[in-house]
């Protein structure tokens, strides 16, 4: 009962606990009776806790300061002495020097009921019961209110574009929570098939930090690189740095597009009436669609994912022509591989074949003799 003879809201039980979790009770209010609810979340300490709080209030209650509290968790009600937030500043009541510089409203006007407050630069000691009060005037007299807010913290984030090979490309990441305290250092490493953490090597960072509102402030690290096949089935890792030697990191898989040269392999030398087999591939992410056809015919002799085989049974004149390897990629235009082979008949008998153009594919057979 306060001085006015109105019913207050006692203190409940919180806690804030740091260097690995921040654990607080939850405990909005709607009337100056109303129980609060207990709920646990989590933060990390070197990080700020952004603590969202409203109040409401009867329609004669005008409220003029807010007042935020941290003591022992054993203690039913805050003191004067654990001050650590008060919106007055011509008060005589000082906060907690550990606290000075730290604690911050997002809304100065109080009469907007929204009490929330961000705490920067999370310590161990910053362990306790935190607890508000709201004081005021009830029917033109002295009067306030005090109850546990709630905590809720985010998490870093990493941003992959699609990663195409010998296209620029630029990741990013943004450090968790939205202080406006200490600025974390954020750098980047990326781990291949064999394990070995590295820099990634060839490529440009920067640093940048938002002001989202005067108290709070977003800080990202941005790293441009060119990206080769090298980096495919790699991970990347951006890890923040926080004061206190404090250090949180996200991993991600790097998926890259990229396209090898072609290759033709397989007995290219036959006489007439063997047999041909050539088998063109190519590596590739994703996997490509090759393709044997023939100059002149709308029919493909033969296709397969990642590679396809072109059998010729019996080579006689007929066969001649220009037959074209090509592949069907999903991420650039189609690219078309192959080369010159040729058939000639030779007056023993049989034919001898040769490779020309890397970039055309030529599958001739010329009924002459071969030219002495």
């Amino acid at each position: 009962m306060n001085e006015s003879g109105q019913d207050e809201l006692q203190p409940g039980p919180g806690h804030l606990w740091t260097k690995s979790v921040i654990l607080i009770y939850f405990g909005s209010i709607q009337s100056k009776k109303e129980k609060e609810d207990e709920q646990e979340l989590t933060a990390e300490a070197g990080l700020c806790v952004v603590i969202p709080c409203s109040f409401t209030t009867a329609d004669e209650f005008t409220p003029k300061h807010t007042v935020w509290y941290e003591c022992e968790a054993s203690q039913h009600s805050c003191s004067d002495a654990d001050i650590i937030f008060h919106s007055n500043k011509n008060t005589e009541k000082k906060a907690q020097a550990e606290f000075e510089g730290r604690v911050s409203r997002l809304e100065p006007d109080v009469t907007q009921k929204n009490c929330s407050i961000i705490i920067n630069d999370l310590k161990e000691s910053d362990s306790g019961s935190y607890q508000l009060r709201v004081t005021g005037e009830l029917n033109g007299k002295q009067d306030g209110f005090t109850f546990i807010p709630r905590v809720t913290v985010s998490k870093p984030t990493v941003m992959i574009p699609t990663l195409t090979e010998g296209q620029q490309a630029t990741l990013t990441c943004t450090a968790p929570g939205l202080c406006s305290g200490s600025v974390p250092q954020i750098t980047w490493t990326w781990r291949g098939a064999g394990g070995t953490e590295s820099y990634i090597t060839g490529n440009s960072t920067a640093f940048k930090t938002e002001g989202l509102t005067p108290f709070t402030q977003r800080h990202v690290s941005t790293l441009t690189f060119n990206p080769s096949s090298e980096n495919h089935n790699t991970n990347v890792t951006c890890k923040v740095h926080f004061i206190g030697k404090i250090m949180k990191e996200e991993t991600l898989g790097l998926n890259v597009n990229y396209m090898k040269k072609f290759q033709i392999t397989g007995i290219t030398t036959v006489k007439e009436g063997d047999n041909l087999n050539l088998t063109c591939s190519v590596e590739s992410f994703p996997p490509s669609l090759i393709l044997w056809s023939k100059l002149g015919s709308v029919t493909n002799l033969h296709n397969d994912t990642g590679s396809a085989k072109l059998a010729i049974q019996n080579v006689t004149t007929e066969d001649s022509g220009q037959y074209i390897c090509t592949a069907l990629s999903f991420f650039i235009n189609v690219s078309i591989f192959s080369f010159f082979f040729s058939f000639f008949f030779l007056g023993g008998g049989g034919c001898l074949s040769f490779f020309g153009s890397l970039l055309i594919f030529f599958l001739s057979c010329f009924l002459s003799p071969y030219p002495e």
